[in-house]
């Protein structure tokens, strides 16, 4: 079983390689048509070259161009209607002789739309009513029988992921484009949330002055429930912040350590992160250099929140 199935995967890795020596003005012609389209991405198809198609579409969406299925079948019971001038259609048939997607082709003429092949067969009927037609045939399926649709869709899905990837640096799409489309992904939330969406604010967030002493910094940090206060000068800018590791050193050589003012036991310059920061660059420096609390500051060096690794991991940053 193990030889026959690296027989599958050479079999189909070959006809992925072989639809190199294809490419032609037909694929960079497909390109255009897509990354100038006006309207939407249609793509069509039956069985399991539908199937595909579906992923085809899949991929186009979350890669910036808009593209919904259809269903050949459907079309032709009104889904046409789906359809307008202004439109791309990518029909997959391997045969491009497939009866549904066949009746098709006079009627996206009529409407106006273009029409991009993905087939076997660049002499069909689908061919010849096509804009552009890339070839996918192969050599042989790679099913014993030589009847299951394998090869033929491997090849039509590769070229599929091939024309995505290159509408994509066509229409200069960027990861930054990648993450609006996917704000629900970890991607999107790294490229997307920054310090100020995730970070304790108001009373969550322990502000003290420099003159402050010890033990009313404890009493506004139990009160805001936070792991530290962050200390600021008579222009309310950061210039410290303490905490519980603080509070530990100090304790066990200072038994007075409570009446001290926070100023004389306080970490000075701590490191902070601008509120307009990605959240994903605060979870390094909590990473790079160990530590639990990181004060956020607007541009002015002001404290405007405070965060730690649970406010990422709420945040799924982590």
């Amino acid at each position: 079983m193990l030889k026959r199935a690296k027989q599958v995967l050479r079999i189909e890795a070959k006809a992925i390689e072989e639809l190199c020596g294809r490419l032609n003005k037909d694929f960079e012609k497909a390109v255009d048509l897509i990354a100038l389209c006006r309207g939407r991405v249609v793509v069509t198809g039956m069985g399991k070259g539908g199937i595909i198609g579906q992923k085809i579409s899949a991929t186009l969406s979350s890669l910036g161009t808009p593209s919904l299925w259809m269903h050949s079948a459907e079309a032709i019971h009104g889904d046409l209607g789906r359809i307008t001038g202004d439109d791309v259609i990518i029909a997959l048939s391997n045969s491009g002789e497939t009866e549904e997607v066949r009746d098709l082709l006079p009627q996206i003429k009529k409407i106006g739309a273009k029409i991009i092949a993905i087939s076997g067969n660049t002499k069909s009927t689908l061919a010849k009513y096509s804009d552009a037609v890339l070839d996918t045939s192969v050599r042989k399926e790679a099913c014993s029988l030589g009847l299951a649709p394998t090869s033929s869709t491997t090849a039509m899905l590769a070229m599929g992921d091939a024309l995505a990837v290159c509408v994509v640096e066509k229409k200069g799409f960027k990861k930054e484009d990648f993450a609006f489309l996917h704000p629900g992904g970890s991607l999107g939330k790294r490229l997307l949330l920054t310090a100020e969406d995730i970070m304790r604010k108001g009373r969550a967030n322990c502000v003290v002055g420099a003159e402050t002493n010890v033990k009313d910094t404890l009493l506004a940090i139990t009160s805001s429930r936070a792991g530290a206060a962050q200390v600021v000068d008579n222009k309310g800018k950061l210039i410290g912040i303490f905490t519980d590791g603080d509070l530990r050193r100090h304790l066990e050589i200072d038994p007075d350590l409570i009446h001290k003012k926070v100023k004389d036991v306080m970490t000075k310059n701590p490191i902070r992160i601008n509120a307009k920061k990605l959240a994903y660059e605060a979870l390094q420096i909590l990473r790079e250099r160990k530590i639990d609390e990181l004060p956020v500051v607007d541009d002015n060096g002001r404290p405007s929140g405070m965060l730690d690794v649970q406010d990422l991991l709420k945040a799924g940053l982590v």
